[in-house]
């Protein structure tokens, strides 16, 4: 097989970021996805519906000439969301989701939520109005080892929350573990999961390792959730090309600048939307399923979210190639995850 045809994907979970610089990332991202489900965790969150409304103005006014790219937005969980403001967002018809970060759990989430139990009106209201709730799922105690938090969260929050709301759509975004595969697998179809290129790709090795084998720190590889065992990629792996409707495509890609990466408290995010759809191709290919990449990367998602599939295609070829050194990123540079390796798909021009 020389090329791969598929029904265009979606991203279910981006970072686009905004000001000048969000032109660049958009970019690369629409040139692939159909659509995205767009972060929230701006400075200052976007937590209310005319925000939402506002930036999705914001990355609509951005886009290149002939792109054709949807945003679908979501509102930043905080403890004091009204739970009128979920009727607003169901109303507006743009926004699709809610997410949930713990305070301090990842980038720009200091103002998340530190107690679930002062969102109960908000979940209440979010479940009758079938609004899903997408979840950063860490614990942030600090006294919990940082390759131990998603599966403290899932015993901690997930269960307590799930069994509260029992009708309330849920999705586990970036799962990272072998436990977080298993307990998706184990619940019913209110509970969805994304899964990213990189976590696919990598374990925590690739933290500390570059592709010529030398020992260093790689800030470009640090991500929230971080990189974990090999026991867990493999997890990942039979997760996503397993064909279970309940996993789906979800880049996480999350811009930085090479400065704020490269630093001595470095960014967490990996940057990903250049490659990310040509590193699951080689992912589901080396497991054997690339005939399930297109249920994962462009079906799964939509009738999660009952949104409609699309209907345009998308080619990829076979074709040796590394990633640029870096790329624009407004008045900036930007590394893109995966610099210095080869790939084995590209999207065909």
């Amino acid at each position: 097989m020389q090329t791969l045809t598929i029904t265009r994907p979606d991203d279910w979970h981006l970072h686009l970021r905004d000001g000048p610089a969000m032109k660049d990332a958009l970019a690369h991202s629409a040139s692939v996805f159909a659509r995205a489900i767009v972060m929230p965790n701006l400075k200052p969150p976007v937590t209310r519906t005319e925000q939402a409304k506002s930036y999705r103005d914001r990355i609509v006014a951005a886009l290149a000439p002939g792109h054709r790219f949807e945003p679908l937005m979501t509102l930043y969980l905080t403890d004091v969301t009204p739970a009128e403001e979920i009727r607003r967002a169901r109303d507006s018809g743009i926004v699709h989701a809610v997410k949930l970060y713990p305070a301090g759990a990842t980038t720009h989430s200091d103002g998340g939520v530190t107690n679930l139990d002062r969102c109960t009106a908000v979940l209440e209201a979010m479940q009758a109005l079938d609004m899903p709730l997408l979840v950063h799922g860490e614990s942030t105690d600090p006294a919990i080892d940082v390759f131990d938090r998603e599966r403290s969260f899932i015993d901690a929050v997930l269960i307590p929350l799930r069994r509260r709301f029992s009708t309330l759509r849920i999705v586990f975004e970036h799962i990272t573990t072998r436990e977080a595969v298993q307990y998706i697998e184990q619940s019913d179809d209110r509970l969805g999961a994304t899964i990213t290129a990189h976590h696919l790709r990598y374990n925590r090795n690739a933290l500390f390792v570059d592709p010529d084998g030398r020992n260093g720190i790689r800030p470009h590889a640090y991500c929230l959730p971080v990189l974990k065992r090999e026991v867990h990629r493999q997890a990942l792996v039979r997760a996503a090309t397993g064909g279970n409707p309940r996993f789906f495509l979800g880049t996480d890609s999350a811009p930085h600048s090479v400065h704020d990466k490269e630093s001595a408290c470095g960014c967490a995010g990996c940057f990903t939307a250049p490659l990310a759809l040509p590193m699951y191709a080689d992912c589901f290919e080396l497991a054997g399923a690339l005939d399930r990449l297109e249920a994962f990367a462009s079906f799964h998602g939509a009738d999660f979210y009952r949104l409609a599939r699309n209907r345009d295609r998308i080619t990829l070829q076979r074709a040796a190639w590394q990633p640029p050194a870096h790329l624009p990123f407004g008045a900036e540079r930007i590394v893109p995850l995966g610099v210095g390796e080869t790939f084995g798909w590209k999207l065909a021009s």
